[in-house]
């Protein structure tokens, strides 16, 4: 928990920067620890149920490990009247999991979202909270899952050779 206790320290041990303890250790880990929680808990002199409280309020985090690439399907008034549902009906047969699910190798995790507040190019995604996507079409769901993956791949590759 080498990891957590310099997250704390970045942060000089401050009560008020919890979240972005929260933030900084979700960064780390890809979810949030119970274990991590604990450590903070202690390191801040603040109660577990008050930390697992600010935890599971903001949609951002997660107690559960999640794929290295998130996938969020908008599921708003407009996108689901787009055509949200048959989008994430569409990765969900392309990742072979459920909304909410982590595909087995770990690879993408698939969520819907209540809104992402792009109504005017829907029906919507993001893509690791960076990338939004627009006008999607459930057909071209498998190549869009193959355009990440070699996306992702070529940056590995190009890390490795740095």
């Amino acid at each position: 928990m080498q990891k957590i206790l310099q997250i704390v320290e970045k942060w000089g041990g401050r009560k008020d920067c919890l979240i972005e303890m929260l933030h900084d250790v979700q960064t780390e880990y890809n979810h949030l620890p119970e274990s991590a929680l604990r450590v903070l808990s202690a390191r801040l002199s603040v109660p577990l149920t008050q930390i697992t409280h600010v935890a599971t309020f903001y949609a951002s985090f997660s107690l559960v490990p999640k794929g290295d690439t998130r996938l969020r399907v908008c599921m708003g008034t407009a996108c689901y009247q787009k055509g949200g549902n048959r989008i994430l009906e569409a990765l969900e047969r392309e990742l072979k999991v459920k909304s909410g699910e982590v595909t087995p190798d770990g690879e993408f995790s698939l969520e819907s979202a209540r809104c992402i507040g792009c109504c005017g190019i829907a029906p919507a995604l993001v893509v690791d909270d960076d990338d939004v996507f627009g006008k999607v079409n459930p057909t071209k769901m498998k190549k869009f899952v193959a355009d990440i993956k070699k996306k992702k791949q070529a940056g590995k590759q190009s890390a490795a050779e740095a």
